[in-house]
């Protein structure tokens, strides 16, 4: 039998990919169904975006909330905003309303919201020795949305009378299914360290380089993933490319995020995390590297698995690096801080994807994002240093002492 820090993993896993279904769902079809609905066709990925902003502005109160009703209660509550997020915009498009489509994304948003405290869940409650690889695991719940999200796309957009209709009500069917998974979620009760401990101001927190260096590398790392992933379905489609072609790419770039997952953790043992997070710019810069040589099916391809990859590696190593900033007391307050300055850069450059590719094109998309990696690389590697000269100060005190 499992022990109960592996199920709740499992668990959250599981829902992981639940989540991650709908949201592949939404970024693969909501700029497509944008395109048709919109007044102005510069509106396109608007529901994207405002999903992007909705996650941000639920951030904090989601953390409220499960501080004082518990993750499981919130947990639920997102699952059940993800149901009527999916019933919503079924009957936006059905009666061809905009505005209403745009709200249900942002629905959508506030369901990202509370599912992005799964991973701190797992960490929070798993041993130091099996942090990481909690973590990981279960951001790798993503792997079945690669595999989920773009084939009911694929099967079920042209469904029906009403084109795309039924996709969105899959995904109310895949909410309630998450619900029944997290109704056997069994989180342990806070520590009395977590509810009395002496927790510092946050100003404080913020300003340690590792905390500065945690977010530079999730936030930038999904900033940079956001801003190319949201517009290339678009890109594809003026590329002359299929919609099938781009659920394609899509479901390989979601590959590419998740799918290291698996080993992640252990090559952050393995190698450390700053080593990681280094390698996941690297892969990004490839990701650029390919897109600026072609506009093919293939570039398209082998440039957002690339992102994907990219992405995982400064996202894992972002939050198990942010995990050593703050102590039990203060998780609550720097877990939100975290992610909602991570979802404001998020809508940035979702905001921006629409506007760059038709105003620019695609090749200015991704030209955008280099200062950016430049940024997070600068931070690991001062970091990195700044680290090595600590151990090498310890190891000088101690030969002191010894002498």
């Amino acid at each position: 039998m499992l022990d109960i820090e592996k199920r709740n993993v499992l668990i959250l896993a599981a829902t992981q990919a639940l989540f991650q279904t709908v949201s592949v769902m939404v970024i693969t079809l909501s700029g497509i169904v944008g395109w048709m609905l919109a007044p102005n066709k510069s509106l396109a990925t608007l529901p994207i975006a405002l999903m992007m902003v909705a996650v941000a502005a639920t951030m904090i109160p989601a953390s409220l909330f499960m501080q004082r009703y518990g993750r499981k209660a919130g947990f639920l509550l997102g699952a059940a905003l993800g149901g009527v997020a999916g019933l919503l915009a079924a009957v936006a498009i059905w009666q061809e309303n905009f505005s209403l489509f745009v709200a249900a994304n942002m629905l959508v948003g506030s369901y990202q919201a509370f599912a992005q405290y799964y991973r701190f869940a797992a960490a929070d409650a798993a041993s130091a020795a099996f942090k990481s690889r909690a973590i990981s695991w279960v951001i790798a719940g993503g792997v079945i949305a690669a595999v989920a999200g773009p084939n009911l796309v694929r099967y079920t957009q042209n469904v029906g009378t009403v084109p795309s209709a039924l996709t969105y009500l899959s995904m109310v069917a895949l909410s309630m299914l998450a619900i029944m998974l997290l109704s056997r979620l069994a989180l342990p009760a806070a520590s009395a360290s977590e509810v009395q401990g002496t927790a510092r101001p946050l100003p404080a927190i913020m300003k340690q380089p590792i905390f500065l260096t945690a977010l530079a590398g999730s936030t930038i790392g999904s900033a940079v993933m956001m801003l190319v992933m949201t517009a290339t379905p678009l890109a594809m489609q003026i590329c002359g490319q299929p919609i099938g072609a781009a659920a394609t790419v899509i479901q390989w770039h979601v590959l590419g995020m998740f799918a290291p997952s698996f080993f992640t953790g252990n090559l952050i043992q393995r190698f450390g995390v700053l080593t990681i997070m280094t390698g996941g710019v690297a892969l990004l810069l490839g990701h650029v590297a390919i897109a600026l040589s072609g506009i093919a099916y293939l570039n398209f391809l082998s440039g957002l698995i690339l992102l994907g990859m990219g992405w995982n590696f400064l996202f894992v190593g972002g939050t198990t690096l942010l995990t050593e900033a703050y102590r039990p007391s203060e998780r609550a307050k720097v877990q939100a801080t975290h992610d909602f300055l991570m979802y404001i850069a998020i809508s940035i450059a979702t905001f921006s994807s629409g506007s760059l590719l038709s105003t620019f094109g695609w090749r200015a998309v991704n030209l955008a994002v280099l200062p950016m990696l430049a940024l997070a690389l600068l931070m690991i590697v001062a970091l990195g240093v700044k680290q090595k000269r600590e151990r090498k100060k310890h190891q000088d005190g101690l030969l002191l002492s010894n002498s």
